[in-house]
């Protein structure tokens, strides 16, 4: 991750459900060059559709980041994929509609589903400005 997270999310849908084999995926946000691949080139596999795809390790098949036509130039890179994700917190969680009942709120923020385009640029300039009154 070579720039500074537009956003943090945790998604309950059920596709990030079977991915990743629990209750929900933990999601970061960045641009595209952002996010520099070190070694190897991931392959694409898991749910799949005309929009959406997903990289994963072609070693160990661990699902790394998601790309999507709906937000071309942006990546979502999997929290949990980084040397140190101690300091993730989710800023929204998204599809709520399908949270496991036992799962607690992890976010202030929360959606039903996936908000649209411009709900997303209003929440990155708040997390922005959050990072900013932060120090991070």
């Amino acid at each position: 991750m070579t720039e500074a997270p537009m956003i943090t999310s945790v998604c309950h849908c059920r596709g990030c459900q079977k991915m990743t084999g629990s209750a929900f995926s933990l999601t970061i946000t960045l641009p595209a060059s952002g996010l520099e691949v070190t070694k190897g080139t991931s392959v694409q596999g898991g749910v799949k559709g005309d929009e959406v795809f997903h990289h994963h390790c072609p070693e160990c098949h661990s699902w790394v980041f998601t790309t999507t036509t709906a937000f071309e130039g942006f990546v979502n890179l999997r929290a949990t994929m980084l040397d140190d994700p101690s300091w993730f917190e989710p800023f929204i969680e998204l599809q709520t509609a399908e949270r496991l009942p036992w799962v607690p709120r992890l976010a202030e923020k929360r959606f039903e589903r996936f908000p649209g385009l411009t709900e997303y640029a209003a929440l990155a300039a708040e997390y922005a400005g959050q990072l900013d009154r932060e120090g991070s």
